[in-house]
């Protein structure tokens, strides 16, 4: 089944970018009517970050992100067998020379936040520069294997497995790979500590100020973007940070956490809200998705 289910999505990247646009918007559609737990995440989320809307307007985004979801997986097929020029017809870069200046400069590490377009700019990139990056396995040993050729398809990237520790990432990004980091997602307070988001606690991984610090590397947000009416891309990078990190750790989290909140609100249909961000509480609160 799982093969069968790659074999689909392989021939989806023969379709024309805008009958793949609507296909996914119309399976995300459907995927909100039936979306059970998923849908109950997405507006429990959105509920705790934006308490002034109606529950009307919640619904509303919530739907429109299923849908924003959606495309992204299917579009996923040609970031991962398209040839390079129409992945590049489809992608608008704005603000690479922030990113070529801190490069010429020393260790990147660029802030990838969970907007569903993510894996535009990992393809961008790699098309591009020798990164590094991290990923979560899969449970499907086909999907997995899936998602290791699509991220390892351009150039010399070193891609690591979260269960491998920093260890191998310190020593990549010394050696000049800009790393490619995603930093918020719930995974407890092992790496990670309680500040807010959208001002509620949120498990916050530590990760990149701890990787700074120990490389020197300089902070460079990185957001992608689905454009409107079919128009493709958008690839953004944002001016390195100053005093970034500095001698506080928590001041530092909040940091990461109040950029992304200023993206979500540009583009509030297009985080990732499927994923149960609040789901570690401090000790002694009830759960949200309970």
């Amino acid at each position: 089944m799982a093969r069968f289910a790659v074999f689909l999505l392989w021939l989806l990247h023969f379709l024309p970018f805008r009958w793949l646009v609507a296909l996914g918007e119309g399976l995300g559609a459907l995927l909100y009517r039936v979306g059970g737990e998923r849908r109950r995440v997405a507006l429990t989320n959105l509920r705790l970050c934006f308490p002034q809307r109606t529950e009307a307007e919640r619904e509303m985004l919530a739907k429109r992100n299923f849908q924003m979801f959606a495309r992204s997986f299917l579009e996923r097929s040609l970031l991962w067998w398209s040839k390079p020029a129409r992945i590049n017809r489809l992608i608008r870069v704005e603000g690479l020379e922030h990113f070529d200046t801190a490069v010429k400069n020393g260790p990147v590490i660029m802030l990838a936040p969970h907007f569903v377009a993510l894996d535009v700019a990992g393809a961008w990139i790699a098309q591009h520069y020798n990164c590094s990056s991290m990923y979560s396995e899969q449970k499907n040993p086909v999907f997995n294997a899936l998602l290791l050729r699509g991220r390892l398809r351009f150039g010399d990237q070193k891609l690591f497995s979260r269960h491998d520790g920093l260890r191998p990432l310190v020593r990549v990004i010394r050696d000049g790979y800009p790393f490619y980091y995603l930093p918020d997602q719930d995974l407890g307070t092992k790496d990670g500590i309680f500040v807010p988001f959208f001002g509620v606690q949120a498990a916050t991984l530590t990760t990149v100020a701890r990787l700074a610090k120990v490389t020197g590397a300089k902070l460079v947000p990185c957001i992608a973007r689905m454009l409107p009416d079919a128009q493709g891309y958008e690839v953004r990078f944002y001016p390195p940070w100053d005093n970034y990190p500095c001698d506080d750790i928590e001041t530092d989290t909040r940091r990461v956490n109040a950029f992304i909140e200023e993206r979500v609100l540009e583009i509030p249909e297009q985080y990732f809200w499927l994923h149960k961000r609040f789901k570690t509480r401090p000790e002694g609160e009830k759960g949200f998705y309970e």
